[in-house]
């Protein structure tokens, strides 16, 4: 096989990054506070009680700061964080006094939906490097959100990652209290390092007619990064060695039923019992090395649905499964999606190993599957397709960090059977002029031999490679921002293991914004308008889009957001070029502190990509969400679409219904409801080609489940599937499962 790098091109991107780091002298922040951390050998019930004694010898730490909607503003309510280490936990304590303790917002809740709520946190950075960090937030009952996050760019979210921790809240008559004990073996750092420095911050949200965000650093917007702003702590010199193992067997039953006729008898299927075992070994303080033998990868909440109707592109679903969510982040690059793991469906076995020394970070999987699908794109649209082959996989990643905010990174991921492959390898970085001037950059190369299988069946050349590019330039100020973008993906640039839909384009844009600030009393907290234009050509040359777009938005009282915006698209679809004008606005308020209401309204000229012409579309997408009380939850969405041609007949109609309901007996046991309906009704005199006029599609799921932690669970459940169609008179189910899982985390 003759595999082809560009080193020209990568030596450039080389001594650009390395060049900016000898020629840019690095900037100066303000002094930071530095905390000395007290260790204290004693443990606490976590109870949201402060009872024990020992948490007056607890470093102290105030949250005097308003980030939100002030910057650097005085807290409305008063704060007191408490942190100390026993050496093998670390404590965190947030006594939040509240003068009105009956408009706290709390309830019972599932790990990582606690946002909408009061809640307070604690943010470390413990590589102290200024661009990774974990999140670990409590609301006043006790219920987690825990998040990894990135700050290369701009602060970057994970909220798939889930760490083993305890945590308890009570609200009492002068606010609430939270307790948290986080085990040192949850997190990552720096190995062999008597005095660790960490930086942190302790956060609280306080939820009123604005959002108050609050906090114990105060950051300055004219700085684009967060962690470079936190305080430091020092200490972790007393940490007690352990064998940081963890052993979790699963077991997972289930029986699917399905109709061989609709309408039809069932024809119940076997109990598949399936025993699976993942191992996730701490080899350092600061590398893991994760496997999974047999594992059970069996979604059980069902993915929220999109409307698939009039659209060419595939739609992009999150990863949800633990084995591949634990150091996820570490496989990550800079502008392009190199490892979307759900293109994995079902593998046997797995093994990774993540971790960072110093500026070195690394990461390494390999997988085998045994149902493996791939992305197809073209410029025109994508789509997934079966291999209908077993494969391998395998992928890699080093990152090194330059300066103090700098990365540069080397990805390669590789997928294989016995006549296929599908290789791809990458540079990628980042860096930082000033606190506020930003470059990131890519460059991937990937080779693919196609199976005859792919040539046969999807009309594919047996041999493809090509090359991509992206870059972005950014300036982020406090009242305005600036940005402009180039990419150039090539025809036969495919990357099996990751999510690249569209490809045969080269593509420039340039955009900015500016903002203004109220006060946090006033009508309108802060508004602002972006304005943005780009435009795409094909890898001949042929124009294929042209975008101006502009939109205004307002934020203010009752945590409301209204969003107005217009858009112009001058898109090229098949050799015909069509002119789309877009109009649309967005809005999400609290009419009171459990119900929020958000709806997106659009009228457009788009394009009917199934008849190839202009038609004229309404879309809607509306939601509600309603804490009935502490225990029942309630969260319903629909979404609604229509296209009239230019004959002025209606093309379809589309409603897509997602209905949720929830019970909480407790915070760890809960009982859901999902009820998924999709009606699709199309005109059939408005297509060139025979449709069937009725579509709809229909699921539930009613599970109960028992969460300990993350990985200690029970769930019960059934769910079934149905539809309708032109030789249906009603809704047909035609699948139908029945399951079970149980896990347990053994921690050595």
């Amino acid at each position: 096989m003759q595999y082809f790098i560009p080193t020209k091109i990568i030596k450039l991107l080389l001594l650009i990054s390395f060049s900016l780091v000898l020629t840019l002298s690095p900037y100066a922040l303000a002094d930071k506070l530095n905390y000395q951390l007290a260790h204290i050998n004693k443990n606490i019930d976590v109870d949201g009680v402060l009872n024990e004694l020992h948490w007056q010898e607890a470093t102290r730490v105030a949250v005097n700061y308003q980030d939100e909607p002030n910057e650097k503003g005085t807290p409305p309510v008063k704060t007191d964080a408490y942190i100390y280490d026993d050496g093998h936990n670390l404590y965190v304590a947030f006594v939040a006094y509240d003068p009105e303790p009956s408009k706290i917002r709390a309830a019972l809740r599932d790990r990582d939906t606690l946002w909408q709520d009061d809640n307070v946190g604690l943010v470390i950075d413990t590589f102290n490097d200024e661009r990774t960090g974990y999140e670990f937030y409590v609301n006043p009952l006790g219920a987690q959100g825990d998040i990894r996050m990135t700050d290369t760019d701009e602060w970057v979210s994970d909220l798939s990652w889930d760490a083993i921790w305890d945590s308890a809240g009570t609200i009492n008559d002068h606010g609430y209290v939270v307790e948290m004990r986080i085990p040192f073996k949850a997190l990552r750092f720096a190995q062999n390092q008597a005095d660790s420095t960490w930086g942190f911050s302790m956060m609280r949200n306080y939820q009123r007619d604005v959002l108050y965000q609050l906090s114990s650093t105060g950051f300055d917007r004219d700085i684009k990064c967060s962690l470079c702003q936190f305080d430091k702590i020092t200490g972790f010199n007393n940490l007690a060695p352990s064998k940081n193992l963890q052993l979790t067997p699963t077991l997972t039953a289930l029986r699917n039923d399905q109709k061989t006729q609709v309408p039809g008898a069932w024809d119940n299927g076997d109990v598949n019992t399936e025993v699976g075992l993942d191992l996730r070994w701490g080899v350092t303080k600061d590398a893991v090395i994760n496997a999974t033998i047999n594992p059970d990868f069996s979604q059980v909440e069902t993915d929220s649905l999109e409307l698939d109707v009039n659209t060419t592109y595939s739609i992009y679903y999150a990863e949800k499964r633990p084995f591949f969510l634990d150091g996820a982040s570490y496989f990550k690059s800079n502008l392009f999606e190199l490892l979307y793991t759900r293109t994995i469906a079902e593998p046997n076995i797995g093994a990774k190993l993540t971790g960072k020394t110093d500026s070195h970070s690394y990461a390494l999987m390999f997988a085998d599957d045994d149902n493996s699908n791939v992305l197809l794109p073209s410029n025109q649209g994508s789509g997934f397709a079966s291999l209908n082959d077993k494969t391998k996989a395998a992928v890699a990643r080093y990152q090194y960090d330059i300066g103090q905010q700098g990365t540069i990174g080397v990805t390669s991921t590789h997928r294989e059977s016995s006549d296929y492959h599908n290789t791809v390898l990458s540079v990628d970085g980042s860096y930082w002029f000033n606190q506020s001037d930003t470059l990131n950059y890519q460059i991937a190369h990937a080779d693919t031999n196609n199976s005859q299988f792919l040539v046969d069946n999807y009309n594919l050349a047996e041999s493809q490679s090509d090359m991509a590019y992206a870059l972005k330039l950014t300036r982020d100020k406090r009242d305005y921002k600036l940005y402009a973008t180039y990419d150039n993906i090539g025809e036969d640039y495919r990357t099996d293991l990751g999510y690249q839909e569209k490809v045969d384009y080269e593509k420039v844009g340039f955009g900015g914004g500016q903002t203004w600030y109220g006060d946090e009393h006033d009508m309108l907290t802060t508004w602002s308008y972006t304005a943005d234009w780009d435009k795409t050509w094909a890898q001949n040359g042929d124009l294929l889009e042209e975008e101006y777009e502009g939109y205004m938005t307002f934020q203010g009282q009752k945590q409301s957001v209204f969003e107005l915006g217009l858009l112009n698209r001058y898109e090229n679809y098949n050799g015909n070029f069509y002119n789309q004008n877009i109009g649309y606005l967005y809005t999400a308020f609290r009419p009171t502190k459990d119900l929020r209401l958000s709806l997106y309204a659009e009228y457009a000229s788009r394009i009917d990509y199934t008849n190839e012409q202009l038609g004229d579309v309404l879309t809607t997408q509306s939601q509600a969400v309603w804490d009935i009380n502490n225990h029942w939850q309630l969260d319903v969405r629909h979404n609604y679409s229509h296209l009239d041609d230019y004959q002025g007949r209606r093309v379809f109609t589309a409603n897509l219904v997602d209905f949720r309901l929830y019970y909480k007996f407790s915070m760890r046991a809960m009982l859901k409801l999902i009820l998924q309906f999709e009606d699709i009704d199309r005109n059939e005199d408005a297509y060139f080609y025979q449709v069937s006029e009725i579509n709809k599609d229909y699921g539930s799921q009613l599970v109960y489940s028992y969460k300990i932690n993350a990985q200690t669970l029970f769930y019960l459940g059934y769910s079934d599937k149905g539809y309708q169609d032109d030789s249906l008179k009603s809704i047909e189910r035609d699948q139908r499962t029945f399951f079970t899982k149980v896990s347990y985390a053994w921690q050595l």
